[in-house]
């Protein structure tokens, strides 16, 4: 929704927490975990375009990917599994914009992902920039994701998967929780997972 005519210029937005996160410089004390699992929980990936009665959601996928990271990365410490399930958090401010339209958009977009990003890794006392490496291994890990979730979800045949997120190698779909739930239980599962992570810190 449109802000009035007149109105004087926006870039903050107000989350249920109470708080006001400017998007455009955020601060990490604005950042509420809460805040981020209600708002993930109800963001759809592929824009909707999955099988079943819910949306596949963005808090769904990045617990996905955490446990598909600590398959393929078995001795990640626990700093690096939270920096793997808060690897898209930046999205409960900005959405998911599917890789074609990010592609459109260009610089801008990234540049405000990568500031959300930052304020919420120093939110939850991890390093403002995530480590090359780590940030590689987590990639992968989401690709992974992509592809079971293409060809499960999305509509995708094999092939066409292939092309985009590359063939999973040495894991499989098994045990990976990829049937679409309601947004209140992902919402749960999402802040228990954090907590749990969190209490291991």
């Amino acid at each position: 929704m449109a802000d009035r005519a007149g109105a004087p210029p926006r870039a903050w937005q107000r989350m249920l927490s109470g708080r006001r996160l400017d998007v455009l410089d955020p601060s990490p004390l604005d950042v509420e975990i809460t805040d981020i699992a209600h708002g993930l929980a109800r963001v759809a990936r592929w824009n909707g375009q999955t099988f079943g009665d819910h949306a596949f959601s963005v808090a769904q996928h990045s617990l996905v990917v955490e446990d598909i990271f600590g398959r393929i990365c078995p001795a990640a410490t626990v700093d690096m599994r939270l920096a793997a399930l808060l690897h898209d958090a930046p999205e409960y401010v900005i959405g998911d914009m599917i890789s074609p339209f990010k592609s459109a958009v260009g610089g801008g977009y990234k540049e405000v992902e990568a500031r959300l990003q930052q304020a919420i890794n120093l939110r939850f006392a991890l390093p403002a920039e995530t480590d090359a490496k780590l940030k590689k291994d987590i990639k992968r890990a989401d690709q992974i994701a992509a592809y079971f979730e293409a060809t499960l979800l999305a509509g995708f045949g094999s092939a066409e998967a292939t092309q985009f997120f590359g063939r999973p190698r040495g894991i499989s779909a098994d045990g990976l929780d990829l049937s679409p739930q309601p947004a209140k239980a992902v919402q749960a599962a999402f802040l228990k997972r954090f907590s749990d992570i969190e209490a291991a810190r």
